[in-house]
């Protein structure tokens, strides 16, 4: 019996679920994704801002807002604007973490752009070994085939 090294014991059938959970996952992220909505408001209650992954989504203005001078109008929408886009940042990431877990969330990552880079490194680096092992034990079967 030809021995496949490490790539003969690999577990198909725990790889391929694994695959299918990992495809269920990112269907659940495009879907509640789409569903998360960041809200924010003025002290007085005068702006109130939703905004969701496509942008804003809402800006009210309450009538008595329009007593307020320009400036001060500008800086209470550029808060409240902040505000709900922290507050689906937040909603994001407790989703995330929800869904994910202790595995690798992907928002985490994106947040820490030297760290995506050294996990992309380590993956590429396993990718390399396995692609070379498999190459190599084809090399080897083709030789013991005579192909």
């Amino acid at each position: 019996m030809t021995d496949f090294g490490d790539f003969g014991n690999i577990d198909i059938d725990k790889l391929l679920h694994a695959l299918e959970e990992q495809t269920g996952k990112s269907e659940q992220v495009q879907k509640s994704m789409s569903r998360l909505v960041g809200r924010g408001e003025d002290v007085d209650g005068l702006v109130v801002v939703e905004y969701a992954h496509e942008g804003m989504r809402k800006l009210t203005i309450r009538p008595k807002a329009m007593r307020l001078g320009a400036d001060e109008l500008s800086e209470r929408i550029t808060a409240t604007l902040q505000e709900a886009i922290e507050d689906l940042q937040r909603q994001t990431n407790e989703f995330m973490a929800e869904l994910y877990g202790d595995q690798v969330d992907p928002m985490r990552m994106l947040e820490n752009p030297v760290a995506m880079l050294k996990e992309a490194r380590r993956a590429e680096a396993g990718f390399d070994r396995t692609f070379d092992n498999v190459m190599g034990e084809l090399s080897r079967i083709r030789r013991e085939l005579d192909l």
